[in-house]
């Protein structure tokens, strides 16, 4: 992970946008590995190792943890889990852009009900717009497994925001993720463990599966996790804004997804209605962590 003192002086706007290029990145490479051990035994390797390598980094404290911590920490870990096991079966069906616009309606209507304003939720219902006409029902070819399941990532993506802030806050640096995806590995095991055993499970896969975790939810995750501890949600939902056009840009290069001019459109629509929803939004400083808790390695 990167130093310490260098994340204290990042502004929060680039880790978010990097967060953003690793978790696509790492869906669109996960895509090989489905075909082995399945989507959940795909999301299950990795949170596996992602734990593995988050407590080589951050060496979390569990006596720092409180009984009044171990809700938000448990739906934080079960949200985190089934959001990458349902986004992986949703791109498996439809292409990765539309499924990211899809998901993309969660932590927009979070942003929208956050705003405190029945104005702001004029936008999630102008992104639903753009998301029609990227699944374009009208044709028929609608695949609607692929897009109930993006939708269903959507909803884990809106409550990952939500607690994802409350345990940063919490924690310092990515002491929290690292409490965190051990309890998404458990939660995602009870399915992705017997899809690796009936699998194809190889060395290579291993590997492979092992880089992904780095990317995603390592740094991915712990860059979030520290953006958002000095950002609103609103704030936050403006550069999430910019989510689906990467989705486009990386099923593009990476899968060979090119989508046409009404989708791209529909795309359009979801961008413009997430900035917009998210105007003049700016959280205030962090509350200060808990002293009880130890500063972990990575700073933050």
């Amino acid at each position: 992970m990167i130093g310490g003192d260098v994340l204290a002086r990042m502004p929060a706007w680039p880790m978010a946008i990097g967060a953003m290029l690793g978790v696509q990145l790492s869906n669109a490479l996960s895509v090989g590995l489905i075909d082995a051990v399945g989507t959940a035994g795909t999301a299950w390797l990795r949170m596996c190792f992602g734990t593995l390598l988050l407590w080589l980094v951050a060496r979390p404290r569990l006596s720092s943890v409180r009984l009044k911590d171990l809700p938000a920490l448990l739906i934080l870990g079960l949200a985190t889990g089934f959001m990458s096991v349902f986004f992986l079966v949703a791109i498996g069906r439809i292409p990765l852009g539309t499924a990211v616009a899809i998901e993309f309606l969660g932590p927009l209507t979070v942003a929208g009900i956050a705003g405190r304003r029945l104005g702001a939720l004029a936008w999630p219902a102008l992104a639903l717009v753009g998301v029609v006409l990227m699944t374009e029902p009208w044709h028929g070819e609608i695949d609607l497994v692929g897009v109930v399941f993006a939708l269903a990532s959507g909803a884990c993506w809106g409550l990952y925001n939500v607690f994802t802030q409350r345990i940063g806050d919490r924690f310092s640096g990515i002491s929290g993720l690292s409490l965190t995806i051990p309890i998404a590995a458990v939660f995602t095991g009870i399915i992705g463990l017997p899809q690796v055993v009936g699998g194809h499970l190889s060395a290579g896969v291993l590997f492979a599966a092992a880089g992904i975790a780095l990317l995603t939810p390592v740094i991915s995750f712990g860059l979030e996790m520290l953006a958002l501890r000095r950002m609103n949600h609103t704030a936050f939902g403006t550069l999430l804004a910019i989510e689906p056009g990467f989705g486009v840009l990386v099923g593009l290069v990476v899968l060979g997804q090119a989508p046409h001019f009404v989708q791209l459109g529909g795309i359009a629509l979801v961008v413009l209605a997430g900035a917009a929803a998210q105007r003049g939004s700016r959280r205030g400083p962090a509350p200060s962590l808990d002293p009880a808790v130890p500063v972990s390695a990575d700073g933050g």
